[in-house]
C-alpha cells in the first residue's frame, strides 16, 4: 500500500503546531499531524493552563480570606489541594480533548508517535508499538516546542526537585518550605501559588531584579509585594550548592561574593527553557540550528526550502507566539506569502496583582537611545480598583518624544493581562499617546487607568494632584 502524500506534515501538537495544522487545512491542505506525547504541548499540559488553574484557586482562597473587608462573613476558611489539582487536571482533559476534536472536524491525520526528518519531504514516525511509518509531504512546519533548562549545581540531583512537569503542578501536599531556581514568569508564579498556600518560600534570582525581562519598575514593585506577603527575595544571587542535611535541603545561596544557607522541604527549578532540536534528524537534511533553535527568516521558513519552523523551537517565547507563527508558517507552507511580525507581542506574568506589557521597556528604550516621555498612573488613583478592592500597582506608558508614538507600555495591578491587550492594538496601528489619551474609555473601569497614564505623559492628567503627577 503506497504512503499517501499529505500537502503539510506538522511535527508536534503544541500551541504552535496544532494551530498550523488547522489553518493549512483551512486553506484546503491534506494535514498530518505528528504528536510523541499529549497534543497541546507544554502550555495545554504543563505550563500555561495548568499553572492558571491552580492560580485561580489560589486567587479565590486569597479572596475569601478579605471577605470581612467587604462586609462578607464566613466562616473557618481552608482549602483541598486534592481538589485544586483535580480542576486543574479536568481543564487540561477538557482542552486537550478539544484540541483533538478541532483537528478532527478539519480532517487533520493524527499520528501518534516521535517524528523525525529523514528528508526535506519526509518525516519517520516512532508508534508507540515499536513499529515506523513513514508520512510523506510537499511541506514540513517543525514545532517540537522545549523542554526544563537544566542546571549544573552540585548536588542538585541527588534532592527532591519539583518541575512544572511533575510534582509542581501536582503536589500531593504543600511543602513547609520551598526554594524556587528562576525569578522569571515561571518562577514569581509559583512563588504565589505555594506562599499563598502556606508554603515559606525563597526565591533566588541571578539577574539585579527579578522579572529581568520586563521594565525594571514592574520587577522591583512585584519584588516588594512578594516581600510583603512573606516570600524571601534573592536578586543578584545563585544558588552554589545543595546537598540533605536532617531530612531537609541545604542551600548554599551566592550573593555578590558573600554566601548565606538555607534549610528548605523542597525545590522547584524555574530556570527558563530550551529547544527540542535533538534526534529531529535536522542535520540530516541540512537544516541551520543552534543549542538556542533553528534558523528561520520572516516567513517561518528553515534553511532548507519547504521546510519551516515554529514556536519555542526557534525561540523560546510565548504560546501566543507560537500561535501567530504557525499560521504565517502554514499559509507559506500552502502557497501564500505571510510573513511574521515580531514588533508587537504581548506578555502576561499571573501573579497577584498581574503583570502585562508590550513594547519596549524604559531600558531598552534608553539602550537604543530613543528620546522618550513617560506617563503613569496608580490603581489607587481608580475608582474601579478601590471598589475592587485591589489598589496596588500602576500603569506606565512610553511615547517617543518628538512624534509622540507609543513604544511601550507596562501594567502591574488587577486584571493587567485583561487591560494589555488594548496598548498592543495601540501599537499595532501606529497610535499616538494622544490618540490613547483622547479616546473615551467608560467609567468606573480599571481601562481608564490606560488614558489617564497617557495623558500624564502630556502633562495633561485629570485624575492626579499637580503636585504628585510626573513625567519621564
Amino acid at each position: 500500500m503506497s504512503t499517501p502524500i499529505y500537502d503539510v506534515i506538522v511535527i508536534g501538537g503544541g500551541p504552535g503546531g496544532y494551530v498550523a495544522a488547522i489553518r493549512a487545512a483551512q486553506l484546503g491542505g491534506k494535514v498530518a499531524l505528528v504528536e510523541a506525547a499529549h497534543l497541546g504541548g507544554t502550555c495545554t499540559n504543563w505550563g500555561c493552563i495548568p499553572t492558571k488553574s491552580l492560580l485561580r484557586s489560589v486567587e479565590c482562597l486569597v479572596e475569601a480570606r478579605k471577605a470581612k473587608d467587604f462586609g462578607v462573613i464566613l466562616g473557618s476558611i481552608n482549602f483541598s489541594l486534592e481538589a485544586m489539582v483535580k480542576r486543574k487536571d479536568l481543564i487540561v482533559a477538557r482542552l486537550r480533548e478539544g484540541i483533538k476534536y478541532l483537528l478532527n472536524s478539519y480532517g487533520v491525520t493524527l499520528f501518534q508517535g516521535r517524528g523525525r526528518l529523514i528528508s526535506p519531504t519526509k518525516v519517520s514516525v516512532n508508534l508507540p508499538d515499536g513499529s515506523k511509518v513513514e508520512v510523506e509531504g510537499k511541506a514540513i512546519i517543525i514545532a517540537t516546542g522545549s523542554k526544563n533548562r537544566l542546571l549544573p549545581i552540585p548536588g542538585l540531583n541527588e534532592v527532591d526537585v519539583m518541575t512544572n512537569e511533575h510534582e509542581g503542578l501536582s503536589p500531593k501536599k504543600v511543602p513547609e518550605s520551598l526554594l524556587i531556581i528562576g525569578g522569571g514568569p515561571e518562577g514569581v508564579e509559583f512563588a504565589t501559588i505555594y506562599s499563598n498556600l502556606g508554603s515559606k518560600v525563597t526565591l533566588v534570582e541571578m539577574m539585579p531584579t527579578i522579572l529581568p525581562f520586563e521594565d525594571e519598575e514592574m520587577g522591583t514593585r512585584l519584588s516588594k509585594i512578594l516581600t510583603s506577603s512573606g516570600v524571601t527575595v534573592y536578586t543578584k544571587s545563585v544558588v552554589k550548592e545543595v546537598r540533605r542535611k536532617d531530612g531537609y535541603i541545604d542551600v548554599c545561596i551566592s550573593t555578590d561574593g558573600s554566601e548565606s544557607r538555607v534549610l528548605v522541604e523542597k525545590i522547584l527549578v524555574a530556570a527558563g527553557h530550551v529547544p527540542n532540536v535533538e534526534d529531529l534528524g535536522l542535520e540530516d537534511i541540512g537544516v541551520t540550528y543552534t543549542e538556542k533553535g533553528i534558523s528561520v527568516n520572516e516567513r517561518m521558513e528553515t534553511s532548507v526550502k519547504g521546510v519551516y519552523a515554529v514556536g519555542d523551537v526557534v525561540t523560546v517565547s510565548l504560546a501566543h507566539v507560537a500561535f501567530e507563527q504557525g499560521i504565517v508558517a502554514a499559509e507559506n507552507a500552502m502557497g501564500l506569502n505571510s510573513v511574521y511580525d515580531s514588533r508587537v507581542v504581548p506578555r502576561c506574568i499571573y501573579t497577584m496583582p498581574e503583570v502585562a506589557a508590550v513594547g519596549l521597556t524604559t531600558q531598552q528604550a534608553r539602550e537604543q537611545k530613543i528620546e522618550f516621555i513617560t506617563g503613569r498612573f496608580p490603581f489607587t488613583a481608580s475608582g474601579r480598583a478601590l471598589t475592587l478592592g485591589d489598589t496596588e500597582g500602576m500603569v506606565k506608558v512610553l511615547a517617543e518624544k518628538d512624534s509622540k508614538r507609543i513604544i511601550g507600555v507596562h501594567i502591574i495591578g488587577p486584571r493587567a493581562s485583561d487591560l494589555i491587550p488594548e496598548a498592543a492594538l495601540a501599537m499595532k496601528m501606529g497610535a499616538t499617546i494622544y490618540d490613547l489619551a483622547k479616546t473615551m474609555h467608560p467609567h468606573p473601569t480599571l481601562s481608564e487607568a490606560l488614558k489617564e497614564a497617557a495623558l500624564d505623559a502630556i502633562g495633561e492628567a485629570i485624575h492626579l494632584g499637580k503636585k504628585i503627577r510626573r513625567v519621564g
